[in-house]
């Protein structure tokens, strides 16, 4: 199971707003898909917490291994125009790892369900400028040399963090 966001397929002018190290959209995608396929087997599942692609997103799904479930993200208009192209799509999404609720969504959540016990966020959209809080992390490309995580990698970090009742106050009952 791996988990990735904001790839922004053939999209030239992320890399001057996030500073990505490439001189074209060609360069950046044709790095991110030979990063992807090096981790992700044909029948892995990832999670693509949104802004998956600005054009020919036909043509980087299927060079792309796994069964892809996209949460929408903001700049997803044309993936909602072909979400056939996906395993499945959602605009937020909850499961479980072990005994861990995890909820995914393309935005960072200030709290999320069960996240007073410890569940955890993982989201997109901030390219690592927003730091989580507590069992919370961003998943984006930015943030990891432009490969998609692991569950197991997600797990280490997670299991680093504080718990989240450090930040989440609780309401008298």
């Amino acid at each position: 199971m791996f988990f990735t966001a904001d790839t922004h397929f053939s999209h030239s002018n992320i890399i001057k707003y996030c500073n990505r190290p490439f001189s074209s959209a060609l360069e950046m995608d044709e790095t991110m898909i030979a990063n992807w396929n090096s981790k992700v087997g044909k029948d892995d599942v990832v999670y693509h917490l949104g802004d998956f692609a600005f054009s020919l997103i036909h043509k980087h799904v299927e060079r792309l291994n796994g069964k892809i479930i996209l949460i929408f993200g903001n700049h997803d208009k044309l993936a909602r125009h072909n979400s056939n192209l996906f395993h499945s799509v959602h605009d937020y999404l909850e499961i479980k790892h072990k005994d861990t609720l995890i909820t995914l969504c393309h935005y960072a959540f200030k709290i999320w369900n069960k996240s007073h016990f410890n569940s955890w966020n993982l989201f997109g959209h901030s390219h690592g400028r927003v730091k989580g809080v507590g069992k919370q992390m961003d998943v984006g490309v930015d943030t990891n040399n432009f490969f998609p995580y692991h569950i197991s990698e997600i797990e280490t970090i997670m299991n680093s963090l504080p718990n989240n009742s450090n930040f989440i106050e609780r309401g008298s009952r």
